[in-house]
């Protein structure tokens, strides 16, 4: 069963859960497992074209979780959001299965038109917290998107991108196997002004020559 595979998830994913029996339960005290929960059941009523109680049922998730989902996003399995408050996702999002979202996460919009307006993130993506993804961008599989970070282009498989606006500092052509530590992502914007800096006094000293 696909809400028991979330479940099961969190557990696994979770370094704070305590190994043993308890953590079965204890895992039912996490927010986001509520709120994927409560997804599942808003899309299913959604998918049946039934009016108001989707938004209704997210909207009860939203108020006892600060978890806000659109009950039309596509979410796929063993999803895990790790703390949770403050993550948005919009109607037309698309998310694959394996996804590993933390707190403060906005999958959101740029347009006010219809049609496929948010992004659509692989499978076995990583987003750190408090990142910002707008428009209806891809994000490849294995991926990860450092914390705080805005993106507003395609992201490629295998690829790890920091910053505002996001650039990508890693890429590879086989899947990224050993996760990038969130707390010490490089800054490319700092690294492109030493690059620059060394490159300034290397033509001082050739002028002084």
């Amino acid at each position: 069963m696909i809400i028991l595979e979330d479940i099961k998830t969190a557990i696994k994913r979770d370094p704070a859960l305590r190994s043993g029996f308890l953590s079965f339960f204890e895992v039912f005290l996490y927010q986001g497992v509520y709120a994927i929960v409560l997804h599942r059941i808003a899309h299913f009523i959604w998918k049946l074209k039934i009016p108001f109680i989707p938004r209704f049922v997210s909207q009860v998730s939203r108020f006892l979780t600060q978890i806000e989902i659109h009950p039309g996003a596509k979410i796929g399995r063993r999803f895990f959001i790790d703390h949770g408050s403050g993550v948005v996702v919009g109607e037309t999002a698309e998310i694959g299965d394996d996804v590993l979202m933390y707190h403060q996460v906005t999958l959101g919009g740029t347009s006010l038109n219809t049609g496929k307006r948010h992004p659509t993130i692989g499978n076995g993506v990583m987003i750190g917290a408090g990142a910002k993804l707008f428009g209806p961008l891809v994000v490849g599989d294995n991926s990860q998107i450092g914390g705080a970070s805005v993106v507003t282009k395609n992201v490629p498989a295998n690829s790890v991108v920091v910053g505002n606006p996001a650039r990508i500092i890693k890429q590879k052509g086989v899947k990224v196997v050993e996760k990038v530590d969130t707390a010490n992502l490089p800054d490319p914007i700092r690294l492109e002004f030493e690059r620059l800096n060394e490159k300034i006094k290397k033509l001082e000293k050739k002028l002084e020559r």
